[in-house]
């Protein structure tokens, strides 16, 4: 049956429709608190909806301070979603809401061996990665329920989450009093900043691991990244940092000049993704917020920088190859942090805390247009 092109009165009853979905959030700031879905225990996981009023949203649970919707608009004012969206579901909150946006720690990337030393004292956190831990261990800050607190800033919408990890939880020494800030600012930037409090000293390493892909759909192949980065940690079995630091010159880790995901498939490993950790440069040495990378959608002109406070991202993503099973990749992550393994090298930027002396940090996600 052929197609037919819509009546003119039709087409403008579709036009005002697709106007009014794209101004749904236009307006002054404002958040909108719901019940996301209960645990199997029952607990209620709240969801906070967040409007800048310049037609950006982002929805955050208290689950794993979890960003489970971010809505970006393009040029035209039409909004995709820009992170891999979560659902409630029984199995989510089961096993934890994998490829989400969540916040891991209370130290994310490797430890190896799942042990470290600190003042003289050895430790031995949970294993989850074989004998290696990863992302903080099984119960990491992924899968607990945090405590909100939200409030329109000068900034835009923001929501504060806080959790206190207990002394001995994963292993891991001391209470950690920890308080993670969403602003979805009005010109449409996420920001996120991170503080952690102690009674002992222990290392901390806190990131979020959003799964992006600024087209809304489909795969990132063409997407382009720079990264301001000339070196990154070599990694042994199961990823393990080496301790040495090796520059990216000619090697498909090279992003110092714009280029696609896709356009060093063949020089990657058996595996064809990435998964590594860069070293940034900063102005200085300062910790500082800097500029980490940009990533171009070159379809949309969707554009998304990351600022950080932390001297090294983890660039991410799925299977690049033509023998991924579930298809094409579809994300990226940058997450910000310390170098992984941090703990057991002692020329790598430290992660330990002690009383008095907090950890901070600030990571921002600046979208625009090319």
């Amino acid at each position: 049956m052929p197609l037919r092109t819509p009546s003119r009165p039709l087409f403008r009853c579709l036009l005002i429709s697709a106007l009014l979905a794209a101004a749904a959030f236009a307006g002054p700031p404002a958040i909108e608190r719901s019940v996301f879905g209960r645990t199997p225990a029952g607990a209620e996981v709240e969801q906070f909806l967040l409007a800048n009023g310049q037609g950006a949203n982002a929805k955050i649970i208290t689950y794993g301070a979890i960003v489970a919707d971010l809505r970006i608009p393009d040029r035209t004012g039409r909004t995709v979603g820009v992170v891999r969206e979560i659902v409630a579901s029984p199995a989510g909150f089961e096993r934890g809401f994998a490829q989400s946006a969540a916040v891991y720690g209370r130290v994310a990337n490797r430890i190896a061996q799942a042990r470290f030393e600190l003042d003289g004292e050895t430790y031995q956190v949970a294993p989850n990665m074989g004998r290696h831990q990863l992302h903080g261990g099984r119960l990491n800050f992924s899968r607990v329920i945090w405590t909100p607190s939200p409030r329109l800033s000068p900034d835009g919408p923001a929501l504060e989450l806080r959790y206190r990890s207990p002394d001995g939880e994963e292993g891991f020494p001391g209470n950690l009093d920890v308080t993670v800030t969403y602003t979805l600012t009005l010109s449409n930037t996420l920001r996120i900043e991170y503080t952690a409090a102690t009674d002992r000293p222990t290392p901390v390493n806190l990131t979020n691991h959003a799964y992006f892909n600024l087209a809304g759909a489909g795969d990132v192949l063409d997407h382009e990244l720079t990264l301001n980065a000339e070196l990154y940690t070599a990694a042994g079995e199961s990823l393990i940092p080496t301790g040495e630091i090796r520059s990216v010159r000619d090697t498909a880790l090279d992003f110092t000049a714009p280029r696609a995901f896709g356009a060093r498939v063949a020089q990657l490993p058996a595996n064809q993704r990435y998964d590594h950790n860069f070293v940034l440069k900063r102005p200085g040495g300062a910790p500082s917020l800097a500029f980490a990378a940009r990533v171009l959608d070159p379809k949309s002109g969707r554009t998304m920088e990351v600022w950080t406070s932390l001297p090294g991202v983890q660039l991410y993503t799925s299977t690049l190859g033509p023998n991924d099973a579930a298809g094409r990749f579809g994300f990226y992550c940058l997450e910000t942090q310390h170098f992984p393994d941090s703990v057991n090298h002692a020329h790598f930027p430290s992660t330990i805390v002690r009383p008095g002396a907090p950890y901070r940090s600030i990571t921002e996600f600046r979208f625009g247009e090319r």
